[in-house]
């Protein structure tokens, strides 16, 4: 089966969250499942000299001009990569903006482009996949364009009975922009690119496409409320037949505490011994006192009331001062957060506060800490408690989309608890599960929990089948 994934960020080549990985490793795991999976995606900040292979050159008809684009192709493992090439992408510093509070103007008609662009590419190659798999809003538009293709060309419709998956990793960023904008792309004014007066890709996105995928079985719950449906709940409780929840899968050869680069000291679930040696590698690293016996909390997150960082400064202080423990702490985000944590780092040597972005350093951090905090108020899927359960980081979270699914508390099911969760979202809840695991840190029962957290399986196998059983109900294959 041909499947074109098409994501506006893949790993390695571009990244500004989970979309990333996600779209990086999927593909890799449909083609070891044996189908022809291909992704394209946009050359960020890339000359083109340094873009690949040269594949194909066009133009892109858009409102008022034509976009010439160059399809350039690299293959990492056995996973070939598409670039669209063109100064909207490669002359740009970020991907959405210059920085993460800073949009381009211009996202809708870049964006608009690279749908178009992805379409064109298979006309111009004449390979027509069997399903086009889009991820989230920057790519909603693509059965729109296909259809407007087509009907330019009735007497020979390339992408008749080509079947289309969107895939929604965060419903919360839709895409939103005047009308005009789409009228900017050159394509007919289909009724399911605007709600609400307006251009909405995420929407065009749900209305469009044959079925509708999310990140975690929760989570596709969750969205069909008013409280976590973003104002799209209606459209997902009339598609509810055609939505399915799938959790991610992570890679699990970069994610490999057996083998990780990024730390000098490895181990596995059958020898735990290493993991003690990288805690005091991290400890000294980042400025913490070295102590075998303190345990270590990790958070590696973008700064944000989204990931609960409102509720901990309401009692992070009091754990601080009042339980025996340390916190490492990695990310950027709302500025007035930054500043707060800063503050408390100035006063506690027991706190380490980082404001950076280095996968390297996340690595290491979820390697040596002994439990992981993710207090989110909602969270699609969630890969950092993933990355946790493998490198027995114990993961202690709210019970609110993917993390409900993957992690099981020991609390309430001691033989297979594998952390700790909890339901309210207040700095008292969280100070409560804290207390709690600096309990069980001292329980002759850790290192059980920690071998039997790093034996969960989630690799990106079982999640591929649930994709391929998907495309194949669509395609009758």
């Amino acid at each position: 089966m041909k499947i074109l994934m098409t994501s506006c960020e893949a790993v390695p080549f571009s990244k500004s969250g989970g979309l990333a990985d996600v779209a990086g490793a999927l593909p890799a795991a449909l083609i070891e499942k044996g189908q022809d999976a291909v992704i394209i995606t946009p050359a960020y900040n890339t000359k083109l000299s340094d873009a690949g292979e040269v594949v194909c050159v066009f133009d892109v008809p858009m409102f008022d001009r034509l976009e010439h684009v160059v399809v350039t192709r690299k293959t990492v493992g056995k996973t070939p990569y598409f670039f669209i090439n063109h100064p909207v992408f490669g002359d740009r510093l970020g991907i959405y903006g210059d920085t993460s509070f800073t949009p381009y103007a211009d996202n809708a008609e870049r964006f608009s482009l690279y749908c178009k662009a992805a379409l064109v590419f298979c006309e111009k190659t004449g390979w027509k996949p069997d399903v086009i798999h889009s991820h989230d809003w920057t790519a909603g538009l693509v059965p729109l364009f296909m259809r407007d293709l087509d009907e330019s060309f009735f007497e020979k419709p390339f992408f008749k009975g080509v079947k289309t998956v969107f895939t929604i990793h965060n419903l919360a960023y839709q895409g939103i922009f005047p009308r005009y904008n789409y009228l900017l792309s050159g394509s007919k004014p289909y009724a399911e690119a605007f709600w609400d007066g307006r251009l909405n890709m995420m929407a065009a996105g749900l209305l469009s496409h044959d079925f509708i995928t999310t990140v975690s079985p929760t989570y596709s719950r969750e969205i069909q409320t008013a409280e976590q449906g973003c104002g799209l709940d209606c459209i997902l409780r009339d598609r509810r037949d055609v939505l399915a929840g799938i959790v991610n899968g992570i890679d699990t050869d970069e994610w490999n505490p057996a083998s990780d680069p990024a730390i000098d000291s490895h181990f596995s679930s059958d020898d735990i011994g290493g993991k003690a040696r990288v805690k005091a590698a991290v400890q000294s690293a980042f400025g913490l006192p070295v102590a075998a016996d303190v345990p270590l909390f990790a958070m590696i997150s973008r700064l944000a009331s989204q990931k609960g960082f409102d509720a901990l400064l309401e009692n992070l202080e009091k754990m601080l001062r009042e339980i025996r423990l340390q916190f490492v702490i990695i990310g950027t985000g709302d500025k007035a957060i930054e500043r707060a944590l800063l503050d408390l780092d100035a006063k506690y040597d027991n706190l380490s506060v980082n404001i950076l972005f280095s996968n390297k350093a996340a690595h290491q951090v979820e390697a040596g800490a002994d439990f992981f905090l993710m207090p989110s108020r909602y969270e699609p899927c969630g890969l950092n408690q993933l990355y946790s359960l493998r490198y027995g980081t114990l993961p202690i979270v709210r019970r609110t989309g993917g993390l409900a699914d993957t992690v099981v508390d020991i609390d309430e099911d001691p033989e297979h608890g594998t952390g700790l969760v909890f339901d309210a979202l207040s700095g008292n809840e969280i100070h409560s599960k804290v207390w709690r695991a600096t309990e069980i840190y001292k329980s002759a029962s850790f290192s059980e929990i920690v071998r039997r957290a790093m034996k969960q399986d989630f690799s990106w196998g079982a999640s591929a089948d649930k994709y391929i059983s998907i495309y194949k109900r669509l395609t009758g294959m």
